[in-house]
């Protein structure tokens, strides 16, 4: 698999992320660390404990992580759920759950790929 394979695998923008990171390299070295990424769970104990003010910063984290390696699919759903986050409220906003799935099926299907892209590029 290569790494424009991987991108289409789970709805990346593999040209836009040529314009930020010059290099095949440099792309492949920071989607291997976005796996060490902790937004993804942080936000996941937020969301689990209700705590609207950390969801908000793990979503907002997470979402401009995607940005920046343009994991495009993963970033509009980080992106919906913290803007639904977004209002200072005490409590997690009617909605989220179903947008937190959202979320993590994105999740979940970028990390299997890029997983399956650096095995195969390990063979």
């Amino acid at each position: 698999m290569t790494i424009q394979e991987c991108y289409q695998q789970f709805g990346g923008d593999f040209d836009e992320v040529k314009k930020r990171l010059p290099s095949e390299a440099l792309i492949k070295k920071f989607v291997a660390k976005f796996l060490d990424d902790h937004s993804f769970s942080d936000l996941q104990t937020a969301m689990g404990e209700g705590n609207r003010e950390n969801a908000f910063r793990a979503a907002h984290t997470l979402k401009g992580v995607c940005g920046n390696l343009s994991l495009s699919k993963l970033m509009l759903s980080a992106s919906k759920l913290t803007e639904l986050l977004r209002p200072e409220t005490a409590v997690i906003p009617e909605g989220a759950d179903v947008l937190f799935e959202e979320v993590r099926c994105d999740y979940e299907l970028t990390v299997s790929a890029i997983r399956a892209y650096l095995d195969s590029e390990n063979k």
